[in-house]
């Protein structure tokens, strides 16, 4: 995986890495086997079995799979029926694939702000919006929800704003998968849920990703447009266009390999993130991002806050240590692309971005953590 940062690789210590992908021992003979079966295009046994394997790991009785979490996402838009000119809503507290898709399909979007409890979405904003929108004749067409760092939005509640208005609602899971929310795996109670596999994520495939459904229609037509929109004829027939959005058969046989290995690897991210907290307890002005009662989080990424005016001294400080460590999302009302694109309150995700940091949360080396957390103190301890 290439890492884009600023992060010193050359320190005399080794580099700790915020969430490099990780290898479970198994890929090697599950390639092989793929290898054998001659199926490397995305088609075969290999995806089927993967598929099984996503169905158990994330409870959605329907899973196709897909070439990455975007796509996922481009697809679930195409399902709901989004057309150019409609609005599609979303946290602004969130990576820009959430919300691209939607854009390049001729949507609008509209930000709303995070509830500080979760850093999700907020479902009180969102019900009180909705209403309003209804009352002047413009609800979206689709809302899609946030889990972020390994925590859940509040589907529930999500989705009873979105039924009382009849709007469909998207779950955005590329960062939740294995996390749970009122005991219930990520995404459930969604029309469409959207997970990835990227090399950074707590399972990976090298690439790629995955669209869930209780609705086996809207599943199994989201994998007929992911091979091209192709009809059952001898020759090649298409009465719509689709696109190239099939997972690879290399690619599943590698998320095959880890898919096993997710329950571990919650167990340990989210013992990285107690050591954190413990490492770092009893400094003024530095807080963890909460985890509601009624969710466990995955802890995929440990992300804190520093006390005001500090975290870009933090962060320039486990750069030169060679720890790579990474701003909190920039709120996509913040973004020059949506500038005139408009946004319910933003406050709340403003200030996560401006005080927030994400710290190394997978494999490290032995004194990895250690260093972090001393690198912390050193500069706040000051």
């Amino acid at each position: 995986m290439q890492i884009i940062s600023e992060f010193s690789t050359e320190a005399a210590q080794s580099p700790v890495v915020l969430s490099p992908p990780e290898r479970t021992g198994d890929e090697e003979r599950l390639l092989k086997e793929m290898l054998t079966s001659g199926w490397i295009a995305p088609a075969g046994p290999m995806i089927a079995a993967f598929e099984k394997a996503a169905q158990r790991a994330t409870t959605f009785p329907h899973v196709a799979a897909v070439a990455s979490g975007t796509a996922a996402l481009h697809l679930a838009c195409r399902l709901v029926g989004l057309r150019p000119g409609d609005q599609v809503w979303t946290s602004t507290l969130t990576y820009i694939a959430t919300i691209s898709p939607a854009v390049q399909m001729g949507a609008r979007p509209v930000f709303l702000d995070v509830d500080p409890a979760s850093w999700t979405l907020d479902p009180d904003l969102l019900t009180d919006t909705l209403a309003h929108a209804a009352r002047r004749g413009r609800l979206p067409r689709a809302v899609i929800s946030v889990d972020l760092y390994g925590q859940c939005a509040d589907m529930p509640a999500l989705r009873e704003a979105c039924d009382r208005w009849g709007v469909s609602l998207i779950a955005d899971c590329a960062e939740s998968l294995g996390a749970t929310a009122h005991g219930r795996q990520a995404g459930r109670g969604a029309h469409l849920a959207a997970f990835s596999f990227n090399g950074n994520k707590i399972v990976t495939c090298g690439g790629g990703g995955a669209l869930a459904s209780e609705d086996v229609a809207l599943v199994d037509h989201a994998r007929f447009l992911a091979a091209q929109a192709r009809e059952r004829a001898a020759h090649y027939q298409h009465e719509t266009t689709g696109y190239s959005y099939g997972l690879p058969s290399p690619c599943a046989a590698i998320g095959l390999a880890q898919l096993p290995h997710l329950a571990a690897r919650i167990t340990h991210r989210r013992a990285v993130f107690a050591a954190y907290r413990d490492g770092l307890a009893n400094i003024p002005g530095v807080s963890f991002m909460p985890e509601p009662a009624w969710s466990r989080g995955t802890r995929w990424l440990t992300a804190l806050l520093l006390p005001p005016g500090k975290r870009e001294t933090v962060r320039k400080a486990l750069m030169e240590a060679g720890v790579e460590c990474r701003p909190i999302w920039k709120p996509m009302h913040l973004q020059p692309v949506f500038r005139r694109a408009p946004c319910i309150g933003g406050e709340v995700a403003a200030g996560l971005f401006r005080d927030g940091l994400c710290l190394p949360s997978g494999l490290m080396p032995p004194d990895g953590q250690d260093r972090v957390i001393a690198t912390i103190r050193a500069v706040l301890e000051r």
